[in-house]
Protein backbone atom coordinates (compact mmCIF):
# COMPACT_ATOMS: atom_id res chain seq x y z
CA UNK A 1 0.00 0.00 0.00
CA UNK A 2 1.80 3.52 -0.74
CA UNK A 3 1.60 6.09 -0.95
CA UNK A 4 1.34 8.37 -1.49
CA UNK A 5 1.62 12.16 -1.44
CA UNK A 6 3.23 16.57 -6.63
CA UNK A 7 3.90 24.05 -11.31
CA UNK A 8 4.92 27.00 -12.58
CA UNK A 9 6.94 28.54 -10.54
CA UNK A 10 10.70 27.29 -9.92
CA UNK A 11 10.36 27.25 -6.03
CA UNK A 12 8.44 26.26 -2.83
CA UNK A 13 9.90 28.76 -0.44
CA UNK A 14 6.45 29.17 1.29
CA UNK A 15 7.30 31.72 3.57
CA UNK A 16 8.74 33.83 0.64
CA UNK A 17 5.11 33.45 -1.09
CA UNK A 18 3.15 34.37 1.64
CA UNK A 19 5.24 37.83 2.00
CA UNK A 20 5.46 38.87 -1.79
CA UNK A 21 1.47 38.08 -1.53
CA UNK A 22 1.22 40.55 1.89
CA UNK A 23 3.07 43.29 -0.14
CA UNK A 24 1.29 42.87 -2.89
CA UNK A 25 -2.30 43.24 -1.07
CA UNK A 26 -0.78 45.79 1.22
CA UNK A 27 0.72 47.96 -1.79
CA UNK A 28 -3.29 47.76 -3.73
CA UNK A 29 -4.71 48.93 -0.44
CA UNK A 30 -2.71 51.81 -0.08
CA UNK A 31 -3.30 53.40 -3.64
CA UNK A 32 -7.06 52.92 -2.64
CA UNK A 33 -6.39 54.91 0.74
CA UNK A 34 -4.05 57.45 0.93
CA UNK A 35 -1.92 57.51 3.87
CA UNK A 36 -4.38 60.81 5.41
CA UNK A 37 -6.93 58.60 5.52
CA UNK A 38 -5.61 55.96 7.87
CA UNK A 39 -6.40 55.94 11.13
CA UNK A 40 -3.53 57.68 13.54
CA UNK A 41 -3.16 54.85 15.59
CA UNK A 42 -2.63 52.11 12.81
CA UNK A 43 0.84 51.53 10.90
CA UNK A 44 1.39 52.77 7.18
CA UNK A 45 -0.01 50.58 4.28
CA UNK A 46 -2.17 47.90 6.53
CA UNK A 47 -5.79 47.35 7.17
CA UNK A 48 -6.99 45.25 10.18
CA UNK A 49 -7.13 41.27 9.38
CA UNK A 50 -10.51 41.41 8.98
CA UNK A 51 -10.64 44.27 6.10
CA UNK A 52 -8.63 41.67 3.93
CA UNK A 53 -11.11 39.82 2.28
CA UNK A 54 -8.50 36.89 1.32
CA UNK A 55 -6.85 37.10 4.17
CA UNK A 56 -6.16 33.78 6.57
CA UNK A 57 -6.56 34.39 9.91
CA UNK A 58 -3.41 34.12 12.38
CA UNK A 59 -2.96 30.46 13.20
CA UNK A 60 -1.35 28.79 16.23
CA UNK A 61 1.65 26.77 15.36
CA UNK A 62 0.55 22.84 15.02
CA UNK A 63 1.10 20.99 18.43
CA UNK A 64 2.74 17.52 18.72
CA UNK A 65 -0.26 15.74 18.64
CA UNK A 66 -2.13 17.04 15.59
CA UNK A 67 1.60 16.59 13.48
CA UNK A 68 1.04 12.98 14.56
CA UNK A 69 -2.34 13.13 13.38
CA UNK A 70 -1.75 14.60 9.95
CA UNK A 71 1.15 11.70 9.27
CA UNK A 72 -1.33 9.05 11.06
CA UNK A 73 -4.41 9.97 8.41
CA UNK A 74 -1.65 9.61 5.54
CA UNK A 75 -0.73 6.52 6.90
CA UNK A 76 -4.22 5.27 6.87
CA UNK A 77 -4.60 6.42 3.06
CA UNK A 78 -2.10 4.30 1.98
CA UNK A 79 -2.16 1.05 4.55
CA UNK A 80 -4.49 -0.58 2.33
CA UNK A 81 -3.97 0.69 -0.76
CA UNK A 82 -0.77 -1.34 -1.91
CA UNK A 83 -0.41 -4.31 0.72
CA UNK A 84 -1.71 -6.84 -2.06
CA UNK A 85 1.71 -6.16 -3.57
CA UNK A 86 3.35 -8.63 -1.05
CA UNK A 87 1.05 -11.26 -2.04
CA UNK A 88 0.37 -11.26 -5.44
CA UNK A 89 2.73 -14.71 -6.14
CA UNK A 90 0.35 -16.11 -3.80
CA UNK A 91 -2.76 -15.18 -5.18
CA UNK A 92 -1.85 -16.19 -8.61
CA UNK A 93 -0.78 -19.57 -7.59
CA UNK A 94 -4.25 -19.90 -5.33
CA UNK A 95 -6.11 -18.50 -8.26
CA UNK A 96 -4.21 -19.58 -11.23
CA UNK A 97 -4.10 -16.06 -12.80
CA UNK A 98 -1.64 -14.44 -15.23
CA UNK A 99 0.46 -11.74 -14.29
CA UNK A 100 -1.92 -8.66 -15.77
CA UNK A 101 -4.90 -10.77 -13.72
CA UNK A 102 -3.28 -10.01 -10.83
CA UNK A 103 -1.85 -6.60 -11.31
CA UNK A 104 -5.73 -5.47 -11.76
CA UNK A 105 -6.21 -5.89 -8.33
CA UNK A 106 -3.44 -3.37 -7.66
CA UNK A 107 -5.26 -1.08 -10.69
CA UNK A 108 -8.79 -1.41 -9.70
CA UNK A 109 -7.81 0.51 -6.37
CA UNK A 110 -5.99 3.13 -8.04
CA UNK A 111 -8.61 3.92 -11.45
CA UNK A 112 -10.94 4.06 -8.82
CA UNK A 113 -8.89 6.69 -6.77
CA UNK A 114 -8.52 8.91 -9.94
CA UNK A 115 -12.41 8.35 -10.99
CA UNK A 116 -13.31 9.59 -6.91
CA UNK A 117 -10.81 12.49 -6.39
CA UNK A 118 -12.42 15.38 -8.30
CA UNK A 119 -16.08 14.53 -6.75
CA UNK A 120 -14.51 14.26 -3.24
CA UNK A 121 -12.83 17.34 -4.06
CA UNK A 122 -16.09 19.57 -4.49
CA UNK A 123 -18.31 17.44 -2.02
CA UNK A 124 -15.57 18.59 0.51
CA UNK A 125 -15.38 22.12 -1.03
CA UNK A 126 -19.02 21.96 -0.08
CA UNK A 127 -19.58 20.25 3.35
CA UNK A 128 -16.20 20.54 5.19
CA UNK A 129 -13.38 18.43 5.87
CA UNK A 130 -13.03 16.24 9.34
CA UNK A 131 -16.35 14.24 9.00
CA UNK A 132 -15.09 13.22 5.55
CA UNK A 133 -12.00 12.26 6.43
CA UNK A 134 -13.24 10.31 9.45
CA UNK A 135 -16.03 8.63 7.65
CA UNK A 136 -13.70 8.12 4.36
CA UNK A 137 -11.28 5.52 7.30
CA UNK A 138 -13.91 3.87 8.35
CA UNK A 139 -15.72 3.01 5.37
CA UNK A 140 -12.34 1.61 4.58
CA UNK A 141 -12.59 -0.94 6.61
CA UNK A 142 -16.12 -2.73 5.24
CA UNK A 143 -14.16 -3.66 1.62
CA UNK A 144 -10.85 -4.11 3.17
CA UNK A 145 -12.27 -6.92 5.63
CA UNK A 146 -14.46 -8.44 2.71
CA UNK A 147 -11.63 -9.45 0.59
CA UNK A 148 -10.66 -11.62 3.58
CA UNK A 149 -14.09 -13.38 3.06
CA UNK A 150 -13.54 -13.82 -1.06
CA UNK A 151 -12.90 -17.07 -2.62
CA UNK A 152 -12.10 -15.35 -6.51
CA UNK A 153 -10.10 -12.78 -7.66
CA UNK A 154 -12.59 -10.49 -9.67
CA UNK A 155 -14.37 -10.44 -6.02
CA UNK A 156 -11.49 -9.45 -5.00
CA UNK A 157 -10.86 -6.78 -7.23
CA UNK A 158 -14.83 -5.27 -6.76
CA UNK A 159 -13.91 -5.04 -2.85
CA UNK A 160 -10.53 -3.37 -4.05
CA UNK A 161 -12.27 -1.14 -6.26
CA UNK A 162 -14.45 -0.50 -3.19
CA UNK A 163 -11.36 0.41 -1.46
CA UNK A 164 -10.12 3.12 -3.63
CA UNK A 165 -13.18 4.80 -3.71
CA UNK A 166 -12.69 5.54 -0.20
CA UNK A 167 -9.45 6.88 -1.10
CA UNK A 168 -9.52 10.24 -2.02
CA UNK A 169 -12.11 11.27 1.38
CA UNK A 170 -8.74 10.68 3.04
CA UNK A 171 -6.33 12.39 0.52
CA UNK A 172 -7.56 14.83 -1.47
CA UNK A 173 -9.27 16.33 1.76
CA UNK A 174 -6.60 16.32 3.99
CA UNK A 175 -4.37 18.50 1.74
CA UNK A 176 -7.07 20.90 1.31
CA UNK A 177 -6.90 20.78 5.37
CA UNK A 178 -3.31 21.46 5.81
CA UNK A 179 -3.76 24.21 2.95
CA UNK A 180 -6.43 26.11 4.84
CA UNK A 181 -5.12 25.52 8.40
CA UNK A 182 -1.58 26.65 8.01
CA UNK A 183 0.09 28.58 5.86
CA UNK A 184 4.19 29.50 5.04
CA UNK A 185 6.76 27.22 6.38
CA UNK A 186 4.11 25.78 8.96
CA UNK A 187 2.44 24.48 5.83
CA UNK A 188 5.36 22.67 4.20
CA UNK A 189 6.34 20.74 7.31
CA UNK A 190 2.96 19.87 7.56
CA UNK A 191 2.42 18.80 4.61
CA UNK A 192 5.86 16.89 4.63
CA UNK A 193 4.48 14.78 7.35
CA UNK A 194 1.59 14.27 6.03
CA UNK A 195 3.77 12.78 2.98
CA UNK A 196 6.41 11.01 5.60
CA UNK A 197 2.52 9.41 6.43
CA UNK A 198 1.94 7.88 3.23
CA UNK A 199 5.31 6.63 3.10
CA UNK A 200 5.15 4.86 6.20
CA UNK A 201 1.39 3.72 5.61
CA UNK A 202 2.67 2.14 2.00
CA UNK A 203 5.43 0.31 3.64
CA UNK A 204 3.37 -1.18 7.08
CA UNK A 205 0.79 -2.43 4.65
CA UNK A 206 2.97 -4.16 2.62
CA UNK A 207 5.01 -5.53 5.64
CA UNK A 208 1.95 -6.68 7.83
CA UNK A 209 0.36 -8.56 5.18
CA UNK A 210 3.14 -10.14 4.10
CA UNK A 211 3.74 -11.22 7.14
CA UNK A 212 0.18 -12.09 8.34
CA UNK A 213 0.28 -14.53 5.13
CA UNK A 214 2.41 -16.66 6.85
CA UNK A 215 1.16 -16.70 10.37
CA UNK A 216 -2.28 -16.82 9.83
CA UNK A 217 -3.15 -16.78 5.75
CA UNK A 218 -4.11 -14.07 3.94
CA UNK A 219 -7.40 -13.87 4.49
CA UNK A 220 -7.31 -13.26 8.11
CA UNK A 221 -4.94 -10.52 7.37
CA UNK A 222 -6.97 -8.66 5.74
CA UNK A 223 -10.40 -8.71 8.33
CA UNK A 224 -6.87 -7.82 11.08
CA UNK A 225 -6.28 -4.79 8.41
CA UNK A 226 -9.88 -3.44 8.53
CA UNK A 227 -10.25 -3.88 12.51
CA UNK A 228 -6.77 -1.54 12.50
CA UNK A 229 -8.23 0.62 9.82
CA UNK A 230 -11.48 1.18 12.37
CA UNK A 231 -9.21 2.12 15.53
CA UNK A 232 -8.01 4.54 13.05
CA UNK A 233 -10.44 6.50 12.36
CA UNK A 234 -12.02 6.42 15.83
CA UNK A 235 -8.55 8.42 17.08
CA UNK A 236 -8.55 10.64 13.97
CA UNK A 237 -12.10 11.28 14.89
CA UNK A 238 -11.19 12.16 18.83
CA UNK A 239 -7.76 13.94 18.06
CA UNK A 240 -7.71 16.09 14.60
CA UNK A 241 -8.77 19.25 15.26
CA UNK A 242 -11.82 20.59 13.28
CA UNK A 243 -11.34 23.79 10.37
CA UNK A 244 -11.29 26.94 11.50
CA UNK A 245 -10.29 28.41 8.01
CA UNK A 246 -13.29 26.32 6.49
CA UNK A 247 -15.34 28.09 4.55
CA UNK A 248 -18.28 26.13 2.78
CA UNK A 249 -19.13 26.60 -1.15
CA UNK A 250 -21.80 24.44 -1.66
CA UNK A 251 -23.27 25.94 -4.80
CA UNK A 252 -22.68 23.12 -7.74
CA UNK A 253 -22.28 26.18 -10.51
CA UNK A 254 -19.77 27.98 -8.28
CA UNK A 255 -17.71 24.15 -8.42
CA UNK A 256 -17.97 23.49 -11.94
CA UNK A 257 -16.77 27.26 -12.88
CA UNK A 258 -13.57 26.69 -10.48
CA UNK A 259 -13.29 23.32 -12.59
CA UNK A 260 -12.85 25.30 -16.13
CA UNK A 261 -10.45 27.42 -14.41
CA UNK A 262 -8.29 24.68 -12.92
CA UNK A 263 -8.30 22.88 -15.66
CA UNK A 264 -6.39 25.55 -17.76
CA UNK A 265 -3.79 26.46 -14.65
CA UNK A 266 -0.75 25.65 -15.57
CA UNK A 267 0.38 25.16 -12.02
CA UNK A 268 -2.33 22.18 -12.02
CA UNK A 269 -1.93 20.77 -15.32
CA UNK A 270 1.96 20.82 -14.79
CA UNK A 271 1.78 18.67 -11.40
CA UNK A 272 -0.96 16.02 -12.84
CA UNK A 273 1.27 14.99 -15.40
CA UNK A 274 4.47 15.26 -13.08
CA UNK A 275 2.18 13.35 -10.59
CA UNK A 276 0.93 10.47 -13.90
CA UNK A 277 4.21 9.59 -14.09
CA UNK A 278 5.53 9.33 -10.69
CA UNK A 279 2.84 6.87 -9.70
CA UNK A 280 2.92 5.11 -13.37
CA UNK A 281 6.61 4.14 -11.61
CA UNK A 282 5.86 3.31 -8.52
CA UNK A 283 3.01 1.46 -9.12
CA UNK A 284 4.96 -0.31 -12.13
CA UNK A 285 7.96 -1.32 -9.83
CA UNK A 286 6.37 -1.94 -7.20
CA UNK A 287 3.98 -4.52 -7.74
CA UNK A 288 6.33 -6.23 -10.55
CA UNK A 289 8.83 -6.23 -8.58
CA UNK A 290 7.24 -8.54 -6.17
CA UNK A 291 7.19 -11.44 -9.53
CA UNK A 292 10.60 -10.68 -10.26
CA UNK A 293 11.76 -11.48 -6.55
CA UNK A 294 9.38 -14.41 -6.35
CA UNK A 295 11.47 -15.91 -9.48
CA UNK A 296 14.35 -17.95 -9.75
CA UNK A 297 16.93 -16.77 -8.98
CA UNK A 298 15.51 -15.23 -6.12
CA UNK A 299 12.63 -17.20 -5.04
CA UNK A 300 11.50 -14.63 -1.78
CA UNK A 301 8.32 -16.10 -0.12
CA UNK A 302 5.81 -13.01 0.77
CA UNK A 303 7.14 -12.93 4.24
CA UNK A 304 10.67 -12.23 2.36
CA UNK A 305 9.21 -9.69 -0.24
CA UNK A 306 7.68 -7.86 2.71
CA UNK A 307 11.22 -7.11 4.41
CA UNK A 308 11.74 -6.27 0.67
CA UNK A 309 9.39 -3.33 1.06
CA UNK A 310 11.16 -1.52 4.22
CA UNK A 311 13.09 0.46 1.42
CA UNK A 312 9.92 2.30 1.36
CA UNK A 313 11.13 3.96 4.71
CA UNK A 314 13.23 6.11 2.65
CA UNK A 315 10.79 8.51 2.33
CA UNK A 316 10.34 9.16 5.76
CA UNK A 317 13.95 10.58 6.09
CA UNK A 318 13.46 11.64 2.39
CA UNK A 319 10.22 13.71 2.22
CA UNK A 320 10.93 16.19 5.20
CA UNK A 321 14.81 17.08 3.55
CA UNK A 322 13.01 17.35 0.61
CA UNK A 323 10.97 20.11 1.72
CA UNK A 324 14.23 21.65 2.44
CA UNK A 325 15.59 21.08 -0.75
CA UNK A 326 12.83 22.68 -2.57
CA UNK A 327 12.47 25.86 -0.94
CA UNK A 328 15.72 26.29 -1.10
CA UNK A 329 16.59 25.27 -4.80
CA UNK A 330 13.43 25.24 -6.41
CA UNK A 331 10.60 22.83 -7.53
CA UNK A 332 12.05 22.56 -11.08
CA UNK A 333 15.30 21.69 -10.51
CA UNK A 334 14.54 19.54 -7.84
CA UNK A 335 12.01 17.62 -10.08
CA UNK A 336 14.82 16.95 -12.68
CA UNK A 337 17.42 16.13 -10.38
CA UNK A 338 14.87 13.72 -8.94
CA UNK A 339 13.66 12.14 -12.08
CA UNK A 340 17.29 11.15 -12.87
CA UNK A 341 17.93 10.11 -9.78
CA UNK A 342 14.88 7.60 -9.98
CA UNK A 343 15.98 6.60 -13.19
CA UNK A 344 19.39 5.38 -12.25
CA UNK A 345 17.67 3.29 -9.70
CA UNK A 346 15.29 1.79 -12.47
CA UNK A 347 18.63 0.75 -14.15
CA UNK A 348 20.67 -0.46 -11.06
CA UNK A 349 17.35 -3.03 -10.36
CA UNK A 350 19.08 -5.27 -13.63
CA UNK A 351 21.85 -5.89 -11.31
CA UNK A 352 22.13 -9.82 -10.48
CA UNK A 353 22.70 -9.28 -6.63
CA UNK A 354 19.60 -8.99 -4.23
CA UNK A 355 21.38 -6.43 -2.37
CA UNK A 356 22.02 -4.55 -5.08
CA UNK A 357 18.20 -4.87 -6.31
CA UNK A 358 17.22 -3.52 -2.97
CA UNK A 359 19.64 -0.62 -2.98
CA UNK A 360 17.75 0.26 -6.35
CA UNK A 361 15.08 -0.03 -5.45
CA UNK A 362 16.10 2.35 -2.62
CA UNK A 363 17.65 4.82 -5.13
CA UNK A 364 14.44 4.56 -6.96
CA UNK A 365 12.30 5.52 -4.23
CA UNK A 366 14.20 8.30 -3.27
CA UNK A 367 13.77 10.47 -6.57
CA UNK A 368 10.05 9.34 -6.77
CA UNK A 369 9.84 10.42 -3.27
CA UNK A 370 11.40 14.22 -3.51
CA UNK A 371 8.89 14.24 -6.73
CA UNK A 372 6.13 13.61 -4.91
CA UNK A 373 6.63 16.22 -2.42
CA UNK A 374 7.28 19.21 -4.58
CA UNK A 375 3.80 18.49 -6.55
CA UNK A 376 1.70 18.07 -3.71
CA UNK A 377 3.49 20.83 -1.83
CA UNK A 378 3.20 22.56 -5.48
CA UNK A 379 -0.69 22.76 -5.68
CA UNK A 380 -1.16 23.72 -1.75
CA UNK A 381 1.17 26.84 -2.58
CA UNK A 382 -0.04 28.19 -5.65
CA UNK A 383 -3.58 27.35 -5.30
CA UNK A 384 -5.74 29.47 -3.68
CA UNK A 385 -9.35 28.91 -4.26
CA UNK A 386 -10.98 25.45 -4.58
CA UNK A 387 -8.40 23.70 -3.36
CA UNK A 388 -9.44 20.32 -2.20
CA UNK A 389 -10.97 20.57 -6.01
CA UNK A 390 -7.74 21.21 -7.61
CA UNK A 391 -6.38 18.56 -4.82
CA UNK A 392 -8.80 16.23 -6.84
CA UNK A 393 -7.78 16.57 -10.38
CA UNK A 394 -4.21 16.23 -9.26
CA UNK A 395 -4.98 13.37 -7.51
CA UNK A 396 -6.87 11.83 -10.73
CA UNK A 397 -4.20 12.53 -13.11
CA UNK A 398 -1.99 11.16 -10.45
CA UNK A 399 -3.88 7.81 -10.01
CA UNK A 400 -4.77 7.70 -13.81
CA UNK A 401 -0.53 7.14 -14.32
CA UNK A 402 -0.93 4.22 -11.46
CA UNK A 403 -3.48 2.72 -13.08
CA UNK A 404 -2.21 2.64 -16.87
CA UNK A 405 1.16 1.55 -15.01
CA UNK A 406 -0.54 -1.46 -13.63
CA UNK A 407 -1.50 -2.38 -16.84
CA UNK A 408 1.11 -1.51 -19.32
CA UNK A 409 4.15 -2.83 -17.14
CA UNK A 410 1.85 -6.11 -16.24
CA UNK A 411 1.50 -6.37 -20.46
CA UNK A 412 5.65 -5.90 -20.20
CA UNK A 413 6.54 -8.06 -17.99
CA UNK A 414 4.00 -10.68 -19.50
CA UNK A 415 6.04 -10.02 -22.71
CA UNK A 416 10.09 -9.97 -21.28
CA UNK A 417 9.81 -10.35 -17.58
CA UNK A 418 11.60 -7.53 -15.67
CA UNK A 419 13.70 -6.01 -18.43
CA UNK A 420 10.70 -5.35 -20.50
CA UNK A 421 9.27 -3.65 -17.56
CA UNK A 422 12.36 -1.50 -17.06
CA UNK A 423 12.37 -0.43 -20.29
CA UNK A 424 9.04 0.92 -20.02
CA UNK A 425 9.42 2.57 -16.46
CA UNK A 426 12.59 4.37 -18.01
CA UNK A 427 10.28 5.86 -21.39
CA UNK A 428 7.71 7.19 -18.40
CA UNK A 429 10.41 8.71 -16.47
CA UNK A 430 11.74 10.13 -19.78
CA UNK A 431 8.23 11.79 -20.16
CA UNK A 432 8.50 13.52 -16.74
CA UNK A 433 11.81 14.77 -17.15
CA UNK A 434 10.85 16.55 -20.34
CA UNK A 435 7.95 18.03 -18.49
CA UNK A 436 10.49 19.21 -15.31
CA UNK A 437 12.25 20.63 -18.24
CA UNK A 438 10.16 22.38 -20.53
CA UNK A 439 6.57 22.56 -18.57
CA UNK A 440 7.68 24.22 -15.40
CA UNK A 441 8.12 27.95 -15.33
CA UNK A 442 11.66 29.04 -13.70
CA UNK A 443 11.58 31.67 -11.23
CA UNK A 444 14.83 32.77 -9.72
CA UNK A 445 15.27 31.34 -5.76
CA UNK A 446 15.42 34.12 -3.06
CA UNK A 447 18.61 33.20 -1.56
Amino acid sequence: MTSQAQHATGHLDCSNYSTDTHTLISSNLTSRNPPHSQPQNQPPFQQPPSQHPNAKPPTMPPSLIVKIMIGMIGAFAFLQVYSIQAILPIMMQAFSATETQVGMTVGATVIAIAIMSPFMGMLSDAVGRKNIIVASIAFMAIPTMMIGLSDSLSSIVIWRFMQGLAVPGITVVTIAYVGEEYAGKEMAKMMSYYVSGTVFGGFLGRFILGHLEELIGWEKGFVFMGVLTVLGAALVAWLLPRSRHFHANPNFASAQHMLSKHVRNRYVVTAGLLGACVLFSLVGCFTYVNLHLADTPYNLSSAGLANIFAVYLIGVVVTPIASSLIAKYGAARMVRVAVMISMMGVLMTLAAPISLVVVALAVMSTGVFITQSATITYIAVNVKEGRSLASGLYYMAYYIGGSIGAWACGLAYAQGKWLYTVYTLLAVQVIALLIAFFGLIKIPVKR
